[in-house]
């Protein structure tokens, strides 16, 4: 089996790569010429250069490919319509050079995000049959992405996955938090306790592996969690414990939130990186809930999670302690 994975220097991508070659496949990537390959360094994996961007240096790589893992994407960035160029029309690239020159693949997984839905109402879990409401520019690139590759489900076989939070070893969004916990600090909302979907790593990298297997697919899409759903300061707990410390909940003014991120962004157009924290972030952390329904993944894909926070909590504290990140 030879697959080609985008985004494989990133998170969840290179814990991904692993995985499949474990199984014994032949691993293509699709890198950029700034792609940072320190967790790929050692690894039997072919290298061709390209980005989604362009869609030209995209037909070599998807050639006589069996299956398509695209997690390629961009979380934070300075220009709002990067978002768009990347997880939209970088999705819409990757998906026509596989019908131009690749009409015999097997499998087309794209990892999207529950952030493409939007946030839970009512208090009740996201479903896939849901009306997708995304909050932020990041959101609706993801969603843009989706609406793409479900265009061609009939000339592509896709399955397109929709995690929600995603931590565990390498990660440096939720890492912040971990950072402040650390510190015996639990942010949180002034009045608020917001519930939420967590997955570690590692059952993410088992949902992709099942969804390569599962026969025929036609734009099936999946929402991924653990099957538990957390208030925010039950997650601080439980990352204090892991570290075997206790922290103080700091309730924060939400006007606060809105303020860092102005700030941020401005220092982000002089500086020309991405910021720390941006309105849309924002705007997805002043949501209620974020939270999602498993149950056909559990029942289509047979998935079934594996590790519970506290278990994937105290991973991921010891690799950061073990790479001297906290």
């Amino acid at each position: 089996m030879k697959v080609l994975v985008t985004g494989a220097t990133g998170f969840i991508g290179s814990h991904l790569v692993e995985a499949l070659l474990q199984k014994g496949y032949s691993v293509r990537c699709l890198l950029r010429k700034t792609s940072d390959l320190k967790w790929l360094k050692g690894l039997p994996i072919e290298c061709v250069p390209g980005d989604c961007k362009d869609k030209a240096s995209l037909m070599e790589a998807v050639k006589g490919i069996d299956q398509v893992f695209h997690l390629a994407g961009v979380t934070k960035a300075v220009e709002e319509n990067t978002y768009f160029e990347i997880n939209g029309y970088g999705t819409d690239n990757l998906v026509h050079a596989c019908i131009e020159q690749n009409p015999r693949l097997q499998r087309f997984i794209y990892l999207s995000s529950q952030a493409a839905a939007g946030p839970s109402r009512n208090g009740c879990k996201k479903k896939e049959s849901d009306q997708c409401e995304p909050v932020s520019p990041y959101g609706q690139s993801k969603r843009m992405g989706e609406e793409f590759a479900l265009a061609h489900s009939g000339e592509v076989p896709l399955v397109i996955l929709r995690p929600s939070a995603v931590y565990g070893p390498r990660e440096k969004d939720i890492y912040a938090y971990f950072r402040l916990v650390s510190k015996r600090m639990k942010p949180c909302f002034t009045g608020q306790n917001p519930c939420l979907s967590l997955v570690y790593v590692e059952d993410v990298v088992q949902a992709i592996l099942l969804a390569s297997e599962m026969p025929e697919p036609r734009g099936e899409i999946f929402f991924l969690s653990d099957g538990r759903d957390y208030r925010l300061e039950e997650i601080g707990d439980t990352f204090a414990q892991a570290m075997g410390l206790k922290a103080l909940r700091i309730p924060i003014p939400e006007w606060i939130f809105h303020c860092a991120a102005t700030v941020s962004e401005y220092f982000s157009k002089l500086s020309r990186k991405p910021p720390l924290i941006s309105k849309g972030k924002v705007e997805e952390i002043i949501q209620k809930d974020w939270v999602c329904d498993i149950t056909r993944a559990r029942e289509i894909l047979c998935f079934e999670p594996r590790i519970p926070l506290e278990q994937g909590a105290k991973l991921t504290v010891d690799w950061y302690r073990k790479e001297n990140w906290l």
